[in-house]
């Protein structure tokens, strides 16, 4: 239950950039985990320390560490915060933070028997939230590809998670076939969404006669949602899109008529990080999930102006943007107390660690964002898939 040894090793995400492993040692049992890191960055995410700095780090950590319980979690966060020193993790980094923390969940989950989602969120954490899929990616993820960052799909009408990933990935092999069908040569993104030198207008009707076709083959209703990363649009005056300049009000209109014509369900920052008000007058104005990433960056305080303004009604969580699982834990149970739904996500660049599932889970999410296709994204919907029959089975989670 102690724990013996800290370290950290350098490994590689999805993008292939370096980023940290830490490796938990306690007399029972290893335990390990890896940060994942983003493109499309909040502001205010917790700061990301150079990977080299290893052993550096790996010192202080280890030694304010070593000694302490892997089951007294929030001490160990607390810690961590307190070995930084900083309000956003500028020292050690988020990334060591982050991977440290999770590390120690694992090995206390580990050493218990259960699974990491029980151990984190008790035994009536038994909700699998739908998948929200990538299928078409511009931005930052896809230079040259569309302005808005993501195009994406939420098979609602799913009776099980193993039938909703199935769903997105039909779709997104559907899409692919539009391209061909339309002579538009399509690449892959960052997180496996198909890129291609399309508008914004192009992509959604592709991706409409794609979910058409997957609704008749499959009979499963599917609904479409989108990232704008508003905040990679606004110029500081204007948001651009190409040619084309929108104030504000008209970004609100714009993005109000979107939801409208397309029936979404989901749009995650459709405004620019600093825009609490405008927020605020879009979820007034439409019945959608308005999700805040940049906004929030699943940090409390700035839920907490959310909240207070009305800002949004959805908290997009990102555990590597706020630096441990304690802190994650926090955002989620604030956010949820004030009706606001859980939206859990991974990064542009991820790695192979499955932890995200279960925390999905943990923290009953509506939603978990891991793109479609790519290992490091599968992973998480297959740990999802067996967890789906461990539930149904209970003598699976000996499996």
């Amino acid at each position: 239950m102690i724990i013996e040894d800290v370290h950290y090793r350098i490994v590689f995400d999805s993008r292939g950039n370096e980023t940290v492993e830490c490796v938990l040692f306690t007399s029972d049992v290893v335990s390990r985990a890896i940060a994942p890191s983003g493109a499309s960055k909040g502001t205010y995410e917790a700061a990301v320390v150079d990977p080299y700095k290893c052993e550096e780090v790996e010192e202080k950590v280890s030694k304010a560490l070593i000694g302490m319980s892997v089951f007294d979690q929030e001490e160990i966060d607390k810690t961590l915060r307190e070995l930084d020193g900083t309000s956003n993790f500028s020292n050690i980094g988020g990334n060591f933070a982050i991977s440290c923390s999770i590390a120690v969940a694992k090995a206390a989950s580990n050493i218990l028997g259960i699974p990491l989602y029980t151990y984190v969120g008790g035994l009536f954490a038994r909700e699998i939230p739908y998948p929200l899929g990538n299928v078409i990616g511009g931005g930052k993820h896809a230079e040259g590809s569309t302005s808005i960052q993501e195009f994406l799909v939420i098979p609602v009408g799913a009776k099980s998670f193993f039938e909703a990933q199935k769903v997105n990935t039909a779709v997104h092999k559907n899409v692919k076939k539009e391209f061909s069908r339309r002579g538009i040569f399509a690449a892959k993104g960052d997180e496996g969404a198909w890129a291609a030198k399309i508008s914004d207008e192009e992509a959604f009707e592709i991706l409409q006669n794609a979910i058409d076709s997957v609704e008749s083959e499959l009979g499963v209703k599917v609904r479409m949602g989108i990232d704008v990363a508003a905040t990679e649009l606004w110029n500081g005056e204007k948001y651009v899109y190409g040619s084309r300049k929108l104030s504000k009000e008209e970004q609100i209109a714009y993005i109000s008529k979107l939801i409208e014509d397309y029936d979404l369900l989901y749009v995650e920052d459709p405004l620019q990080e600093e825009d609490f008000e405008g927020f605020a007058e879009l979820t007034a104005q439409v019945k959608c999930m308005i999700c805040g990433d940049d906004l929030f960056v699943t940090n409390t305080e700035r839920i907490k102006k959310g909240i207070e303004l009305g800002a949004a009604n959805t908290v997009l969580i990102k555990p590597n943007q706020v630096g441990t699982l304690t802190d994650t834990y926090n955002a989620v149970k604030l956010a949820k107390e004030n009706g606001y739904d859980i939206v859990v996500s991974h990064r542009s660049g991820e790695t192979e660690d499955e932890a995200l599932a279960h925390l999905s889970i943990a923290f009953n999410a509506k939603l978990i964002k891991t793109g479609v296709v790519g290992g490091e994204r599968v992973v998480k919907l297959n740990e999802l898939i067996r967890i789906e029959e461990m539930m149904e089975n209970p003598r699976m989670v000996r499996l």
